[in-house]
């Protein structure tokens, strides 16, 4: 992908690559829509297209996106010949508002860059031709029907099985090439791990079971040993998707019972330093990569939990995908005394490569499944006796934006909530590493101004937003920044409750 940052002042968009090796071929062609859509047909008008794309590694996905300067639109300027892009459909012109399971229509160019570049081999891209959205959009009058997303619980699922001494626990059912059903044995692994009733065979080990035989799928889960992995779908994942004409795609799944999981690591600056070496070498799969070594006993990044070996995969939640070691060394110290970084083991490292997927589309999944009341969107909790001298004067908000936010996979909004008693104010308390609020750019000690076009500061403030955060999404809401005077005292450790 090549930058055309440098150049925002002098032009009117902004351009950016993705190149693909046409070696690899088409991923999933009877899962992926790429048929021609003609604005006279109404059937055209009824839903968008799924280009689901890949790339092998150190390549890129073959088009170019722009951003026109003043304008929410992600527009397809170029498609290069032969590649991904162009055999699953993608077109000049074409306008991108979905990347995997995020509507991304509203979102800065970045961030939808950082979401694609995040995906790491594959990516499913939602989009409308021109010309064809306009009519769309003047006859449906709802914008959720022109990007659909999958709701929890309502996505395919990635399941890793370890053999007990009944086996996998599941038999496969199949009616021709290409299709395969999972009956599981009561208790089995593969319920165990989260392997729904009646589920669909996707892949194997990341591999697509779409052309195989069924003695080709037998030797396949014979060949994984004690261990394998599944993407599946269920009965009512299948048939949301099929309504959608959406792909049960790799990209949309959510992770249960995964072997190996990407780690959030949060360091504080001490007077020695953060205690580690970021160097770029190449893995054990013979993948360049940034890794993390010479980890000093004692130090910052021993004591949150960083391992000499992991590799780096994220700064401040952003992908480090396609960075130089040059450019990932001046993001970290740009963070100034307090770093967050995403990290895999080597294992997870083999794990993820394995199944042909990025780390971080799982990082939400990392967290463990809570019951209903631990997930619940609108927990929220006062701070009781905020220092005089701040409820008096609270910190100046200094300027307001809009954020869109959807659910993660666990259900929630990735952030924690807190007011003060003493008057109308509701503000960011934390902000989840990684986590759908992050992405949507929410910071800690943002204050909020409005919840899904609701002026937020009466006394029914807190009533008000639990009944909105289980509205369905996208979460709207207009923030303003607080200054950073006060702002510790106002957001004491442990306060409020997360939007898990």
């Amino acid at each position: 992908m090549e930058s055309a940052a440098a150049d925002l002042q002098d032009t009117a968009s902004l351009t950016l690559k993705f190149e693909f090796n046409p070696k690899l071929g088409i991923d999933n062609p009877v899962l992926s829509l790429a048929e021609d859509h003609d604005p006279s047909d109404l059937r055209s008008l009824e839903r968008p297209r799924f280009c689901l794309l890949s790339k092998e590694e150190g390549r890129s996905f073959g088009f170019h996106l722009q951003q026109e300067l003043g304008r929410a639109r992600h527009v397809v300027c170029r498609v290069e010949p032969g590649t991904s892009a162009q055999r699953q459909g993608l077109r000049e012109g074409d306008r991108i508002l979905g990347v995997n399971n995020h509507v991304v229509e509203h979102e800065d160019s970045e961030v939808v860059i950082r979401r694609i570049q995040a995906s790491g081999p594959r990516v499913l891209l939602t989009v409308w031709a021109q010309r064809v959205l306009d009519v769309a959009r003047a006859l449906q009058g709802n914008d959720a029907l022109l990007c659909p997303i999958l709701g929890p619980e309502v996505r395919p699922r990635l399941c890793h099985i370890v053999k007990d001494e009944g086996g996998f626990g599941f038999t496969v059912t199949h009616e021709h090439r290409g299709s395969f059903w999972l009956v599981l044995s009561t208790g089995g692994a593969a319920e165990r791990a989260g392997v729904p009733p009646g589920a669909r065979l996707l892949e194997v080990n990341g591999v697509s079971v779409e052309k195989f035989t069924h003695n080709q799928l037998s030797r396949k889960l014979w060949q994984s040993g004690e261990q394998v992995t599944l993407l599946v779908a269920g009965p009512e994942v299948e048939e949301k998707c099929r309504q959608l004409g959406m792909p049960l795609a790799a990209p949309l799944a959510e992770g249960w019972a995964l072997p190996s999981k990407p780690r959030c690591l949060h360091l504080e600056k001490g007077p020695q330093g953060f205690g580690f070496v970021l160097r770029e070498e190449k893995g054990l799969d013979g993948r360049l990569g940034q890794f993390l070594w010479e980890v000093d006993p004692g130090l910052p990044a021993e004591r949150a939990g960083m391992q000499a070996g992991d590799r780096l995969l994220a700064v401040a939640g952003d992908s480090v995908e396609g960075l130089s070691h040059e450019e990932i060394v001046s993001r970290i110290r740009a963070q100034g005394s307090c770093v967050s970084l995403t990290v895999v083991d080597p294992e997870a490292d083999r794990f993820f490569s394995m199944v042909r997927l990025s780390p971080l589309l799982f990082l939400e999944s990392t967290e463990v499944r809570g019951s209903p009341q631990d997930t619940c969107s609108a927990s929220l909790a006062e701070i009781k006796n905020p220092p005089v001298e701040d409820t008096a004067m609270p910190p100046v908000p200094v300027g307001s934006r809009q954020c869109f936010l959807y659910p993660g996979p666990g259900g929630g909004y990735g952030f924690r909530l807190s007011c003060v008693a003493c008057g109308p104010c509701l503000f960011i308390s934390q902000v989840t590493q990684g986590g759908s609020a992050a992405q949507a750019g929410l910071q800690r000690g943002d204050m909020i101004l409005e919840v899904n076009g609701y002026p937020v500061g009466g006394e029914t403030d807190l009533e008000r937003l639990k009944q909105l955060a289980e509205a369905e999404p996208p979460l709207c809401l207009k923030l303003a920044t607080r200054s950073p005077q006060g702002l510790e005292a106002w957001i004491p450790p442990g306060s409020g409750k997360r939007f898990r």
